[in-house]
């Protein structure tokens, strides 16, 4: 009987035992040294500001157009002889040059009855002049002491004057209509359009083509109102402008010069319109040239140079947020600064009198940074005064931890 509840009670006893065990070892345990992770220090790199004396320039773009375009048109009506083979689209033309011919026939007999016509009146005015003469010394015989005007024939002489007159407009009228059967070009250009063919009539007026000039082109290039602040002078002669457009994969580059403004904000963009010229844009003057012509009709961007300005640093747009640039001092402390922006563009802003020479900005982007948080810059030597990333890997940490 004994022996069976001894043989029941083991498992108990020996349960008992164990936590009694447990405790006594647990209690006189020490506890492991703790340890509070340190939080990993941020790593930045950063560029050093150097002011810098800088013209603010200005981008825009246009369209390449002539200064002078004019309308050709007829100024006799005929039919059309001959035709040019400089006169058709594209076709390089010199002022004077012949660019077709009306039929001249009829032009040609006004013209000779206008001479006629003033060889009659002038010789209707050298009878009567010596009518005049005749009558003067018959009035010789008279004791009259002055003879009338009609006597003298007076009258009669200015008569046959005026029809002199009115012969040799006549006359000088007859040329200009002979002359403007041959039709011109008034100026160096290149033809725009043609619109008339050989035989063809056209009336007093008709156009016959389209002339662009070539000396001289134009730009007309938009700006923000606030942004005539950066020129100088917008009236000022000097002011230059560097054009530019890819051509086959190369960028070609044309200098001009501002010559005025239109003097008024454009209600649909609210801009303003600075004109720039370029002198000889189809090489004309400079055939060996191995620049590109700069063609009307061309798409361009603009450089305007502006106003120049001292102690100004430049730095990307990216790294600006809410006028404020992120500063790393020598402590490797971060400084959040505001800074006076003077003029920002697609990629730079330009900032003046908040940075010095040899200031330190991040140009990694840092979440949730407060000013004088530590950081460390990427590939600075260790030193005394910066804090150090610690070297032991979780791993490690863990281990001393278990011992």
């Amino acid at each position: 009987m004994t022996n069976t509840l001894i043989r029941r009670l083991s498992p108990l006893i020996i349960l008992a035992l164990f936590i009694a065990v447990a405790l006594v070892l647990n209690s006189t345990k020490t506890p492991p040294e703790e340890k509070v992770d340190e939080a990993p220090i941020p790593i930045v790199n950063v560029i050093e500001v150097q002011p810098e004396t800088l013209s603010l320039n200005l981008s825009s773009y246009g369209v390449v157009t002539p200064k002078y375009k004019t309308q050709l048109v007829t100024e006799v009506a005929g039919r059309i002889m001959t035709v040019s083979n400089s006169f058709v689209a594209g076709g390089m033309v010199k002022k004077g040059d012949a660019l077709a011919s009306i039929e001249p026939s009829d032009y040609e007999a006004d013209l000779m009855q206008a001479q006629a016509s003033l060889a009659q009146a002038m010789a209707a005015l050298d009878e009567e002049k010596a009518r005049g003469e005749v009558a003067r010394n018959d009035w010789k015989g008279y004791d009259s002491k002055v003879a009338p005007e009609l006597g003298l024939r007076i009258p009669h002489l200015k008569k046959e004057q005026a029809n002199v007159k009115y012969a040799k407009a006549s006359q000088a009228r007859a040329e200009r209509n002979l002359e403007r059967t041959t039709i011109r070009a008034p100026f160096d250009g290149i033809i725009k359009a043609r619109s008339v063919d050989l035989g063809q009539y056209v009336s007093l007026g008709t156009k016959i083509g389209e002339l662009y000039d070539t000396d001289i082109a134009e730009v007309r290039l938009p700006i923000t109102n606030s942004e005539q602040a950066y020129l100088n002078s917008i009236d000022n002669p000097s002011t230059q402008v560097k054009l530019s457009t890819n051509l086959a994969g190369n960028t070609q580059i044309w200098n001009g010069n501002i010559i005025r403004s239109e003097g008024v904000i454009n209600t649909d963009n609210r801009m303003i319109y600075l004109v720039a010229e370029v002198n000889d844009p189809y090489l004309r003057d400079n055939l060996h040239s191995q620049q590109a012509k700069l063609k009307y009709g061309s798409f361009v961007t603009a450089i305007i140079t502006g106003r120049t300005v001292k102690k100004v640093v430049k730095l990307p747009r990216n790294l600006i947020h809410k006028d404020q640039v992120t500063l790393i001092d020598a402590d490797n402390k971060v400084e959040i600064r505001n800074v006076n922006i003077i003029r920002t563009d697609l990629e730079y802003v330009y900032v003046k009198d908040s940075l010095k020479a040899g200031d330190k900005i991040s140009t990694t982007r840092l979440n949730n940074v407060e000013n004088g948080q530590v950081v460390k810059i990427i590939n600075e030597g260790d030193n005394s005064k910066k804090e150090k990333i610690p070297d032991e890997t979780p791993s490690k940490r863990l281990a001393k931890v278990d011992e």
